[in-house]
């Protein structure tokens, strides 16, 4: 059998790695792509490890989070430029092993390109055997990785989201696949984290199906990698190594295996969600009044969806007024607003403190186009909106102060993401519950929320019977509120209700 060399490597003038594809990390990641998509990793990466001859690949000093995952991938041997699906296997040449290793911990540095992150050198061990690529069928391979000489991944290629010959075909559109170039196919499940002294182990083999006499299993063999700490740290110049939670369990796969604590129910269930939904602001705000909240409501904003109601929880995001040399620090580059934006989740409200300041934009076209790809139930902002026109034709609601030109540099310096704000005169943390519609947005305390639509559908069915006596001609004295006499026919107009009874 062929072996990876020094050869295959510098032949390799481009190394192309899909992001999600086995439908087993669709469903750990919780998202499922409709469509293929792509980062880059440069030739530099590449190494070639056996179980004689180990790779070596460095944890970078200061770094926490070195994850591994096993991949097949394709080398192209014919030049691919505009190819079919139906023609596009036959460019691939050869199939092998890979490890796309990366450092979760730069995560953020070049958020999206992966650079850092996945560029390291070392982070892309490829081989050892390579299998002829018209020997096999590309849907019969088995991919599996070992930790420490535990078997963590374990999985095929028959139910790929995108299968081989579609991705050739779709990176052929856009760009030329030429000879030596190497594709990393996605990695299933099980993917992790090693550290210093582990060895970590991939091989790619086929399901007897291949197209050799006899249809004997081919196998790369094992593709052998040993971590090793890093010595040197990161220059103050650049990027530094930073984790959190989130990125503790994306690298291990959950919260358990990164022995992270179990998160807590949400704040916002479905069934709590559909409760809020039902009622409105106005009722809201009378039980909250009767609790003392009085200063709950986001006020002097207008919607640029009047029509709709939205429930969500609270996502925050900071400006400060524009200083110049601070401008040059923070405006730039993926900065707070930028942040915010990107990651704000599916149902979740970005709440904007601008300091009620109208004399610049906040939010404009793309990135509230960006928000309302990611799921976001709405953006309010205290400041201006810039493209308002395009923003008022998404249907995803903008609350704002007034439509304004400017760029938010004018007056702006994005500061900080999920914090306590002040937003249209209240104090707003992330987690709060957000209700608005027609009649205005209010703030809820988590805490409060379940009682407080418990009570207010009660309320709200309270004053369907009270409109009903109304038009019946009876006066609202001692009915609105309800007084002994009265409330004692609503609870008999109540039972009469539940047990399906027309109302007299």
């Amino acid at each position: 059998m062929e072996q990876v060399n020094d050869a295959t490597l510098a032949a390799a003038r481009k190394v192309i790695a899909v992001h999600i594809n086995y439908p087993s990390r669709a469903a750990q990641r919780g998202r499922t792509p409709a469509q293929p998509s792509y980062f880059l990793k440069p030739s530099s990466s590449l190494a070639v490890g056996s179980a004689a001859a180990p790779s070596t690949v460095e944890r970078p000093a200061g770094c926490e989070l070195l994850g591994y995952e096993g991949e097949v991938a394709l080398i192209i041997g014919k030049r691919a430029r505009r190819v079919g699906i139906e023609d596009a296997w036959s460019h691939v040449e050869w199939v092998t092993a890979s490890n796309d290793l990366g450092v979760y911990d730069l995560r953020y540095a070049d958020k999206g390109s992966n650079l850092r992150s996945k560029g390291g050198d070392g982070f892309t061990p490829v081989g050892p055997g390579l299998i002829a690529a018209d020997s096999v069928d590309p849907a019969g391979l088995r991919v599996r990785t070992w930790h420490n000489n535990e078997l963590v991944q374990d999985d095929t290629t028959g139910d790929l989201l995108f299968p081989f010959a579609r991705l050739v075909a779709d990176l052929s559109q856009l760009l030329t696949l030429e000879e030596g170039d190497i594709i990393l196919t996605g990695t299933p499940a099980g993917a992790s984290v090693a550290k210093p002294g582990d060895v970590v182990e991939v091989e790619v083999s086929t399901l007897e199906v291949s197209t050799t006499p006899g249809g004997a299993e081919l196998t790369t063999g094992r593709l052998v990698t040993r971590v090793e700490e890093g010595a040197t740290p990161f220059a103050d110049f650049g990027a530094q190594p930073k984790t959190d939670d989130l990125q503790r369990e994306e690298a291990y796969g959950s919260r358990e295996a990164a022995g992270l604590p179990a998160q807590a129910a949400p704040a916002l269930s479905p069934e709590l969600k559909a409760k809020l939904e039902s009622v409105c602001t106005a009722t809201l705000s009378s039980q909250l009044r009767k609790r003392g909240l009085d200063n709950v409501s986001i006020d002097g904003l207008t919607s640029t969806r009047p029509d709709r109601r939205i429930v969500g929880l609270a996502r925050t995001l900071r400006y400060v007024p524009n200083r110049e040399d601070l401008f040059k620090t923070h405006g730039g580059g993926f900065n707070a607003q930028k942040r915010a934006i990107d990651s704000v989740n599916e149902g979740e409200i970005l709440v904007m403190e601008a300091r009620g300041e109208k004399g610049t934009g906040t939010i404009g076209d793309i990135l509230a186009l960006r928000a309302q790809m990611r799921g976001a139930a709405a953006i309010i902002t205290d400041g201006g909106v810039r493209d308002f026109s395009a923003v008022a034709a998404m249907d995803m609601p903008t609350y704002y102060s007034n439509p304004h030109p400017a760029v938010l540099g004018r007056r702006h310096i994005p500061w900080d993401t999920d914090i306590t704000i002040a937003c249209g005169g209240t104090t707003v943390q992330p987690g709060d519950i957000i209700v608005a519609d027609a009649d205005g947005i209010l703030v809820i305390p988590p805490a409060l929320a379940e009682e407080l639509a418990n009570d207010s559908i009660a309320q709200e069915r309270e004053e369907v019977f009270i409109a009903e006596m109304v038009q019946q001609g009876h006066s609202v004295d001692g009915l609105y509120p309800l007084n002994a006499a009265w409330r004692a026919r609503y609870q008999e107009w109540a039972a009469s209700a539940d047990a399906g009874q027309p109302h007299e």
